[in-house]
């Protein structure tokens, strides 16, 4: 007997044995079969989805569910255009803290909106003796006020009060650890968001470590949920490259640096589990830090690197030796070059073929590095939605030669690349149906037409979001087609997005979402 069996739908199963089906059977949280294999089963449950088209669970391949979490409580200065407004939003958080010397977060903070940066100055009139810290909405570079300045190193860098890349970090590391509770009460929330928007399962991008993580014990989190059973969708957690250190491993292993017990790519189960190894080599575009070989149009710096060169290699190498699959994120193209380079270095020392290497963003390719990608085999973990979002002040900052390398799709393909596609939430937007929809038109949210030669087909944007997420991640052989075997998590849409027009993909209702073959939005209502 069937535990459900789904009717009255189309299929779309991302399989090409069998690309389209109308009756589906579940049972113990797995596919068993499609149309008449399963038509005259009983089954405990009969859904009728009245015609819905269904998807496999969109995967998003990069994300960041404890800062989702965390911003969605915090004030935020989203939307604000003036400086004074925004000094108000600050001095408004301020009130609310305790005392003296206490915290002050606002997040969705961006100089590109204010027209420009804000200083310390200007937070200590408003921050009403607490310490200040401003979160630019890349994740990339922060703001803070004197209270916090006077607690730093004096080596630390800062230009007014504006740190960016590594010494945001170290005023992170003041605040840090949170508490295993708030991490986990943050990541709950942020995943039911994804499961409202059709995503059944996330790659975690960092934790522990790096730019984002939020405590050394920041996976126990994770198992907290799974054991109180509140983890809402299935989360492949990828440990911060700083979380390496060097082990005691015997010489025929071959591992200069790992995790403790050796852990690595692959441990846990299907709904938690370690997946590639992130390391950082550069910083984004919103805050100009993105490295790039040739300097932002209309400025004179090129972006940076996050440590010396050399260092980044000698990490990335010794990642790949100790088994991992490694998430190198690379948004210029100079860092693409270190990251391809280092990828090359590491294979020669140590063939994996199966390695599935990632770079993470890969923002701005040229031409010549295609082909490198391909011959690594290295995916291309995308976000569409920073060129549906910010596409505009990209394309400005990039130039009208450079813009069309921005967030590849089509050049990609060409050269046998695999794109996977992802959000960065909270950065961006973290709509599936909206990255989707700039796949094939490339247009921003003002309707400028970004590398349009770049553009995919609907089935290969679709592609993107589920069979090469499934790929990226390793879960090609239980995630990403609906094929009897796979476990059944899927999205149940309002309409077909391969039938509408492009414009209107985006727009197009999630009615549910199913994960392990129950109704996970339905149990969330309940």
């Amino acid at each position: 007997m069937l535990s459900t069996r789904l009717t009255n739908a189309t299929f779309v199963t991302m399989d090409p044995d069998h690309p389209v089906a109308h009756e589906l059977g579940i049972w113990q949280g797995r596919i068993v079969g499609l149309d008449r294999a399963v038509a005259s089963l009983p089954a405990r449950r009969v859904v009728d989805l009245r015609g819905a088209t269904v998807l496999p669970g969109f995967i998003d391949s990069h994300v960041h569910l404890a800062w989702t979490g965390l911003k969605a409580k915090s004030p935020s200065l989203a939307g604000v255009t003036g400086v004074e407004e925004a000094l108000a939003v600050v001095a408004e958080a301020a009130t609310r803290q305790d005392g003296a010397g206490s915290w002050v977060f606002v997040g969705g903070y961006d100089q590109r909106a204010l027209g420009r940066h804000l200083t310390a100055a200007e937070l200590d009139r408003v921050a009403h003796d607490r310490r200040v810290f401003l979160m630019h909405t890349s994740g990339h570079a922060c703001v803070v006020n004197t209270a916090v300045l006077d607690l730093l190193p004096g080596d630390v860098p800062h230009e007014d009060g504006l740190l960016v890349e590594s010494a945001m970090g170290a005023v992170r590391r003041l605040r840090l650890p949170y508490a295993q509770s708030e991490l986990a009460d943050a990541i709950e929330h942020a995943g039911r968001v994804c499961l409202a928007e059709g995503v059944t399962a996330v790659a975690e991008a960092g934790i522990g470590g790096g730019l984002l993580g939020h405590s050394p014990v920041e996976l126990g989190a994770y198992q907290l949920l799974r054991g109180q059973g509140r983890l809402p969708l299935r989360v492949q957690l990828m440990p911060g490259g700083d979380t390496l250190r060097p082990q005691g491993a015997h010489e025929h292993d071959g591992i200069p640096r790992g995790l403790d017990l050796g852990l690595r790519t692959g441990f846990g189960d299907d709904w938690l589990s370690v997946g590639a190894l992130k390391i950082y080599t550069d910083g984004g575009m919103m805050a100009r830090t993105a490295a790039l070989t040739e300097p932002y149009e209309g400025m004179t710096g090129t972006g940076q690197l996050q440590d010396d060169p050399e260092h980044l290699t000698d990490l990335i190498v010794d990642g790949h030796l100790a088994g991992w699959q490694l998430a190198v994120h690379a948004i210029g193209d100079r860092a693409a070059d270190l990251a391809l380079d280092a990828f090359e270095k590491a294979q020669k020392l140590r063939p994996r073929p199966d390695a599935r290497h990632r770079v993470e963003h890969a923002g701005l390719i040229r031409p010549d590095q295609l082909p490198r990608f391909a011959a690594l085999g290295v995916s291309a973990v995308v976000q569409p939605n920073f060129l549906r979002c910010f596409g505009d002040d990209y394309a400005n900052v990039m130039g009208e030669r450079r813009a069309p390398w921005m967030y590849r799709g089509r050049g990609f393909l060409e050269h046998g690349v695999t794109v996977v596609g992802s959000s960065d939430r909270p950065v961006a937007d973290g709509s599936p149906l909206r990255a989707i929809q700039f796949m094939v038109e490339r247009a921003s949210v003002s309707g400028q037409l970004i590398g349009p030669e770049e553009a995919l087909t609907v089935d290969e944007a679709l592609r993107a979001y589920t069979v090469a997420g499934a790929y990226a991640c390793r879960w090609e052989d239980s995630a990403g087609s609906l094929t009897p075997g796979k476990r059944a998590d899927l999205v149940v849409l309002g309409d077909d997005p391969r039938r509408v027009e492009p414009s209107r993909i985006g727009g197009i209702e999630v009615v549910t979402t199913f994960v392990d073959g129950r109704d996970a939005l339905e149990e969330t209502r309940q």
